[in-house]
């Protein structure tokens, strides 16, 4: 990459010298055509035919320089942005479940690519259109100085001057406006994603001219602020056209009388007028560059705010690997707010013995299922320790902890790819054998093989396509093919119905074998079997013991137990 760039800067100065020079043969050439002045050395007798087929070939060369750089350099650019692209993308996962469950996927979408073609065009046109720039103007100054006399380098350095100056000024002002049309367009794609991601609700309500007008709302001040940039833009090229004209007449003026006083040939008339062109070509397009380089800046600000984004939870510098010998999960006086007003857990003391099944009841917001995520390390205790065969999940790797753990949640998430890419999410090296394996410890097996594309068939996004108990068993599968020594179920069947919830604890049962289990239930009939069932309430146990047990004392779980047989009766 380094011998890259190298060459390709190499590249550019050898067109930047070209294409200073090319104006000198271009004057050699009309000289030699009037016959007034004698013909230079340094064209070595060429006639007025020659000198002009040189002219042709130093332009054909610089152009042809200038884009051996960019062939040379493509590849250093492409792999900045996918390095950039990929970190971006491993940071956004790194970062905690507390950042996610706030974030916004448009809006963050849009930030990620805006920065990184913020990137490419910074790179582009740093390297290949303000270095250049420069570099030629730099020339073309010597040069006027030099052939011709000071005050031509005076009226250039202040056209120059001006015209920077006005389309600095007028640029800041449409940066402003640029950032409110990309807020605009930012919430627009946002509402959009929103509303597309949640189509069902959307018909559920009847909301589609809702959805429609909120959407259209957002176009509404997204088109006034386009329409605000593209006026501001005719402004600036008017005005830039106005300063760049001032200062080509004035220099072509002194020219032709130098030319009138015979100091000056019809030729050097020409380069001069050719320097000229040549300096606003690539001025015309300084204020483009300019805006779009302080957006890319900006783009770039909310890409590397996004990566400076610090994870709540991270590894220990000396974060060992987890080693799961009987899988035993210990809580020990574990206390844990999501908000530091608003404690959740208050003094947890809960173990889990080598393959047992502990399951955790208690009503909505009691802390059931903020147990389940410190296990997984989603969020770090505030206080009290969280311990996995006597080792604290704090001082282990992430990966290692993960990599132990199979979780089935209420509603299983499944990729917009195949049901065998879905299962085998668990294992991504798993064989079809094994793949068919789970499925069939799932009880899905035989749906998958009566679908008319088998374990190919593509499960639309979010698994759609599927019904909650056919994603379920997926998502039963693919931990099965995890093969991990412990399992958290959190309210694995409670959105199913009784028959699919009957068959799917079948298979839950199955997977549970030889394994810890802590299963969060809502629905009591389900973790009658459990070793031992703890009551929590307002994030404290209240009590546990076997489901025997508990019925006998006629406490916090028999009340629960028999409010939900009432409504199991009445239903």
């Amino acid at each position: 990459m380094k011998r890259r760039v190298v060459a390709a800067l190499a590249m550019l100065v050898l067109a930047k010298l070209i294409a200073v020079s090319t104006p000198f043969f271009y004057k050699a050439a009309v000289d030699a055509l009037t016959g007034d002045t004698p013909t230079p050395a340094w064209t070595l007798g060429a006639g007025a035919v020659a000198l002009t087929v040189v002219y042709g070939l130093a332009r054909a060369m610089n152009v042809g320089f200038q884009q051996l750089r960019d062939v040379i350099f493509a590849r250093v650019g492409q792999r900045a942005l996918r390095t950039l692209a990929s970190e971006t993308f491993i940071h956004i996962h790194r970062l905690s479940m507390r950042y996610h469950i706030t974030r916004k996927t448009g809006g963050l979408s849009r930030i990620i690519e805006r920065g990184v073609k913020g990137v490419e065009f910074l790179l582009r046109f740093l390297l290949f259109s303000i270095g250049p720039l420069v570099l030629e103007l730099l020339m073309i100054a010597i040069i006027l100085w030099a052939v011709f006399d000071i005050w031509y380098l005076v009226v250039v350095i202040v056209t120059i001057a001006a015209y920077v100056a006005f389309t600095f000024k007028v640029t800041e002002w449409r940066v402003r406006i640029r950032k409110e049309m990309n807020d605009q367009d930012t919430d627009a794609n946002q509402k959009a994603i929103d509303s597309l991601l949640n189509f069902e609700t959307v018909k559920y309500f009847g909301a589609e001219r809702r959805e429609a007008e909120r959407y259209d709302g957002a176009m509404r001040l997204y088109e006034a602020a386009a329409l605000r940039t593209s006026y501001s833009l005719a402004f600036l090229n008017f005005g830039q056209s106005i300063l760049i004209t001032g200062g080509l007449v004035a220099v072509m003026v002194m020219a032709a009388v130098g030319v009138q006083n015979g100091t000056l040939t019809v030729g050097d008339f020409v380069m001069v007028n050719a320097y000229m062109i040549q300096i606003t070509m690539p001025l015309n397009f300084l204020g483009t560059v300019y805006r779009e380089i302080r957006q890319a800046l900006v783009d770039m600000g909310e890409m590397f705010g996004l990566l400076e984004q610090p994870p709540d939870v991270k590894d220990a510098p000396d974060a060992r690997v987890l080693s799961v010998t009987g899988g035993s999960i210990s809580l020990r006086n574990v206390h844990f707010g999501y908000d530091a007003a608003r404690p959740i857990l208050q003094g947890i003391d809960l173990t889990v013995g080598p393959g047992q099944t502990v399951a955790v009841v208690g009503p909505s917001g009691s802390g059931k299922s903020t147990i389940g995520r410190l296990l997984f390390r989603f969020y770090d205790v505030q206080s009290g320790a969280v311990e996995i065969d006597g080792q604290d999940v704090r001082s282990v790797s992430q990966e290692s902890l993960h990599a132990q753990i199979g979780v089935v949640p209420q509603d299983t998430v499944l990729f917009n790819d195949t049901i065998r890419y879905n299962i085998a999410y668990g294992r991504p090296d798993a064989s079809h054998s094994e793949i068919e394996a789970a499925a069939k410890a799932a009880q899905i097996d035989d749906f998958i093989r009566a679908l008319p594309d088998g374990y190919d068939t593509t499960v639309g996004e979010r698994g759609l396509k599927l019904s909650g108990g056919e994603k379920q068993r997926v998502g039963i599968a693919r931990t099965l093919l995890k093969n991990p020594p412990i399992l958290l179920l959190d309210e694995a069947t409670s959105a199913l119905d009784s028959e699919t919830e009957a068959e799917i604890q079948d298979a839950l049962h199955t997977m549970s074998q030889g394994r810890s289990v802590i299963t969060i239930a809502h629905r009591l009939s389900t973790i009658v079997g459990a070793d031992r069932i703890v009551v929590l309430e307002a994030g404290r146990i209240v009590e546990e013991g076997t489901h025997e047990d508990l019925l006998s004392r006629n406490g916090r779980y028999a009340s629960l137990w028999r409010r939900q047989q009432d409504e199991a009766d009445a239903a």
